[in-house]
């Protein structure tokens, strides 16, 4: 039902006009769609679904909004954490605190939180400790 769901929404947005009011899709662009979109389906189980829909977004959304990016990225390294991938995780997380880099944000600081969280089971790894600490540093500056 979700996946119905799903395509209904693309296809709404796909065929909203610009016009504000005119349809309910007319605020989304297809780079946020594939973000919620990409959301949604980790939330169901389908990572590789996730991880598709996520990859589309960075692809076409939030190139000229580092906020938007950052997000997208933090949300994308915990997908690749979840599929077992740390080093796809690693490198994802480390664009993400690269992109996050002076914005404020409380979901920024979420996503840095809940990434230090997750890698914290990998404490002696000597990739996880260095991007640890670039997220410490970002958290102590916030």
């Amino acid at each position: 039902m979700a996946r119905t769901a799903l395509a209904k929404s693309q296809t709404a947005i796909e065929r909203a006009t610009a016009a504000p009011g005119e349809s309910w899709a007319s605020h989304f662009s297809a780079g946020r769609w594939a973000h919620h979109s990409g959301m949604i389906l980790a939330r169901l189980g389908d990572l590789g679904g996730s991880r598709e829909h996520l990859q589309h977004a960075l692809d076409v959304h939030g190139l000229d909004r580092r906020r938007s990016r950052a997000i997208v990225l933090g949300d994308l390294g915990d997908v690749h954490l979840r599929q077992g991938d740390l080093d796809g995780a690693l490198t994802t997380w480390s664009e993400f605190i690269t992109c996050a880099d002076g914005v404020q944000s409380v979901k920024v600081t979420d996503a840095l939180t809940d990434m230090r969280v997750r890698l914290s089971r990998y404490g002696k790894n000597s990739a996880v400790a260095e991007l640890d600490g670039k997220a410490a540093a970002l958290l102590g500056r916030a």
